[in-house]
């Protein structure tokens, strides 16, 4: 269950003033991540994976544990949202089919496809260490706030191997 009740809306505001002057899109994704940190309650890791070739993810910035360094899309609940371009709800990670456990203590998750020019250039993932941490309310809030992501410069995020 949701912790407390998230304004996601105030939430959406403080990403628009935290990267209104910054054009360099890492410093405002790792900015982003830390302002989701802060903001959500009971999450142990908010980042994203960035799509760096045809198909395939790769960790960008994020706070929290070590995490996973490259993920195929189509695989555990980041690929599967990149594959879909659907955000993905999953209430208990565990009983997710292909779930990828880059950490233990994780056992519930959101994940938002970013989608810009209809290409996938990315994912904005959260996991809580709480079963159904997260409700459709969160889920619907956190697509919002991944359309104001999408309206950021990605045209400096360059593919590579």
């Amino acid at each position: 269950m949701s912790q407390t009740l998230v304004d996601y809306q105030l939430l959406i505001e403080q990403a628009k003033a935290i990267t209104a002057d910054e054009p360099d899109l890492i410093a405002n994704l790792s900015n982003l991540s830390a302002l989701i940190n802060e903001t959500l309650a009971d999450v142990n890791w908010v980042g994203f994976y960035l799509t760096r070739a045809p198909e395939l993810l790769v960790l960008g910035p994020f706070q929290g544990k070590v995490a996973c360094l490259r993920i195929a899309f189509g695989k555990g609940v980041c690929g599967a949202a990149a594959a879909t371009r659907q955000t993905q709800l999953v209430e208990d990670v565990h009983q997710f089919a292909g779930h990828i456990a880059c950490d233990a203590a994780s056992n519930s998750e959101v994940v938002v496809p970013l989608i810009v020019a209809d290409q996938v250039v990315g994912v904005l993932d959260i996991d809580s260490p709480s079963v159904a941490r997260f409700s459709p309310a969160d889920a619907a809030g956190l697509t919002e706030l991944g359309r104001f992501i999408e309206s950021l410069d990605w045209s400096q995020l360059q593919p590579s191997a």
